[in-house]
């Protein structure tokens, strides 16, 4: 018994050497960064912006995987199944990771029990998007068209349940309106049928439809968050139309449950890094974004909290899943 116990004694400092070894060459092959949105909108646009920087910094490739559809579902869903070794990442907006769990009870894992909370990487206003062949060009005249013409005004948004979905929910139930949204599988496709005419309002991103409202393409009536934005000082905020009407959309990034945390504080850290490299941190807030880089721990209580304010508009809005 004095042996086997002297054996165990020697065997533990041995084993963790070994995994603080294993830990100091992490990475040792490419890490993928799964992102739960189909390319071309604001969350894929911010995680091939990081996955560049951190690739550098890593000295390993980080390769966006894009998994869009079912409101990143399907992404997350390969995260909560993979190995917790750090080598593979999901990036997802609000809507997936605070909005999916009231919308979806029966999803086929559990993000408080399947994920670790890394990092709240940005936040981001919508901007409310008009087609220019709409009879009107403020949200004051599209409220009141809507009014006037219940059920005939169409709009476009990502997903059912993401956060343009609800904010448009939102701005029905503050404005008592009836309009008619069509939904897509992602923000690019939504977006390009409202440059095509097929729909005649979006709330989307800033970074996807600035370029378009600069060219006249497009018409910004309104932004989300809390005031105007520097690089659309025209435009007024939502609030300023319908008072305490505000929302900022968010995409973070998790870990399967199990990941050791010398690895999540490693990833956190270069992802911080990333953020705050002077380069990165100007690109991003010229395309709207604010970064944020919070704690796994902060990031957890903000994600919970996030949930419980959305689950009151489904249910206020008697949105379901589809």
């Amino acid at each position: 018994m004095r042996l086997r116990c002297k054996i165990l004694f020697l065997l533990v400092p041995a084993l963790a050497v070994g995994a603080a070894a294993a830990q100091s060459t992490f990475p040792t092959k490419p890490i993928r960064l799964v992102i739960g949105s189909p390319p071309g909108g604001g969350n894929d646009l911010v995680g091939r912006i990081l996955a560049i920087k951190v690739s550098e910094s890593l000295g390993q490739q980080v390769v966006v995987d894009n998994r869009g559809g079912a409101n990143g579902i399907i992404g997350m869903g390969l995260v909560a199944k993979a190995a917790p070794d750090g080598y593979t990442i999901y990036m997802g907006t609000a809507g997936h990771v605070s909005v999916n769990p009231a919308l979806y009870p029966n999803m086929p894992f559990n993000i408080g029990r399947d994920f670790i909370p890394l990092t709240q990487v940005v936040t981001l206003p919508f901007v409310v998007y008009l087609h220019p062949s709409f009879p009107g060009k403020t949200l004051g005249e599209l409220i009141s068209y809507a009014k006037a013409n219940p059920g005939k005004v169409t709009w476009s948004s990502s997903g059912n349940g993401g956060l343009p979905h609800l904010t448009g929910a939102l701005l029905n139930l503050t404005a008592n309106i009836n309009t008619r949204r069509i939904p897509y599988k992602g923000s690019a496709p939504a977006f390009n049928d409202l440059l095509g005419g097929r729909v005649q309002y979006c709330i989307e991103a800033v970074s996807i439809g600035l370029q378009h409202v600069k060219a006249g393409r497009l018409l910004a009536l309104a932004v989300t968050g809390p005031a105007r934005l520097p690089i659309l000082p025209d435009v007024p905020a939502l609030k300023e139309i319908l008072p305490g009407v505000e929302v900022l959309n968010w995409y973070g990034m998790m870990l399967p449950a199990g990941t050791p945390p010398e690895l999540v504080t490693r990833l956190h850290a270069e992802t911080h890094k990333a953020m705050n490299a002077p380069e990165i941190h100007a690109k991003l807030v010229g395309y709207g974004f604010t970064p944020i880089g919070s704690t796994p721990k902060e990031f957890a209580a903000f994600r919970k909290s996030e949930e419980v304010r959305w689950a009151r508009v489904i249910k206020e809005s008697d949105i379901r899943s589809e």
